[in-house]
């Protein structure tokens, strides 16, 4: 049995650490800062575009030039934007059960792998995932199908299952033909209704039991 998990909105709220990396960058080009609820809006799709959509918010548009010195010093920040994250709460009992339940866990993430690692070492989670893709492992990223599908494929054969919490993972377990669990307190844009899923969960309690009725 094989599980992976998103990681931002997901398994921890990353959000206000984003955002000070965010006001770094937008500082260092005199820009106007931006709100955590604007900096929530442009998560979901890697680092690249979360610049982009900082610039375009700040600055009314996206000029290459700036776009890349924006991109400089935003992975900078990013790289060390972990100390105001925090784990949601319920997430490290749910993997314990999931882990004695029988299932493997991955972690299939858009975020670039150096901040993924250096969070994970925050946490002390270095060893907790048997296989780990982030935005930059392969040459596509989420919602392409293709990080989801190489993370289950390390975890070996069997039922599957991903669990996410935006648009971009609704659409990429869709993409893969893999049954979806939502978790509904992320950082999703649209209702719960609108995101293909199997399963929605708010409290993280709830989760093994929903990957027991898909592993029947």
């Amino acid at each position: 049995m094989r599980i992976v998990f998103d990681l931002d909105g997901t398994l921890i709220d990353s959000a206000a650490d984003i955002h000070h990396a965010a006001s770094a960058t937008v500082r260092a080009e005199g820009l106007p800062e931006v709100t955590l609820e604007q900096t929530r809006s442009f998560v979901g799709n890697g680092a690249r575009v979360f610049v982009e959509r900082l610039e375009r918010a700040t600055a009314g548009s996206n000029i290459p030039e700036r776009t890349e010195r924006m991109r400089a010093v935003f992975a900078e920040e990013y790289r060390k934007a972990h100390d105001l994250t925090q784990i949601y709460p319920g997430v490290a009992e749910a993997l314990d059960a999931l882990k004695a339940q029988g299932w493997r866990i991955g972690l299939c993430t858009n975020k670039p792998m150096v901040p993924t690692r250096a969070v994970l070492k925050h946490f002390g989670w270095n060893d907790l995932f048997e296989t780990v893709f982030a935005g930059d492992s392969l040459t596509r990223m989420k919602p392409d199908p293709e990080p989801l599908e190489a993370a289950l494929e390390e975890l070996g054969e069997g039922i599957c299952l991903f669990v996410g919490d935006s648009e971009v993972d609704a659409a990429t377990a869709k993409a893969a033909g893999v049954p979806f669990a939502l978790y509904t307190e992320g950082y999703r844009k649209n209702p719960i209704e609108a995101l293909p899923h199997s399963e929605a969960f708010s409290d993280w309690a709830e989760l093994p039991a929903i990957a027991a009725r898909i592993a029947r």
